[in-house]
């Protein structure tokens, strides 16, 4: 039996031919094209963009005594709960999106994409 923990995304052969970062449809599907090492680069810095908004925003709201923070614990506990609260919104997930490249409406994002797993191979 193999150990699923060892998968992961690769860059298409297709896709290390080009310098270009692909630019295809957001919506288009994931067995024409895996995810490449730019769009994770532009995923990850999207993310850590998004991290630092957060951090300055509680720094701001602490400093000028809007916010009482009262342990390391109680600020990781807002700072995740800030980051939930932004990813479960169209325009958390269209700050992403347009980062990595994609202009989607915010009419047009799934905030409840199905998992769709497959089966391993016998």
């Amino acid at each position: 039996m193999t150990d699923s923990s060892n998968y992961e995304l690769m860059l298409a052969q297709s896709a290390m031919n080009t310098s270009e970062p692909s630019t295809t449809d957001a919506g288009a599907s994931p067995f024409k094209l895996t995810i490449d090492p730019d769009m994770r680069l532009r995923l990850k810095k999207a993310l850590f963009e998004l991290i630092d908004n957060h951090d300055t925003a509680l720094e701001e709201y602490v400093s000028q005594n809007q916010l009482e923070i009262g342990s390391y614990k109680e600020y990781i506990e807002l700072f995740a709960r800030c980051l939930r609260e932004t990813m479960e919104t169209p325009e958390g997930v269209a700050f992403l999106l347009k980062s990595c490249g994609f202009e989607v409406k915010d009419n047009e994002i799934n905030l409840q994409p199905d998992w769709r797993w497959n089966d391993p191979p016998q």
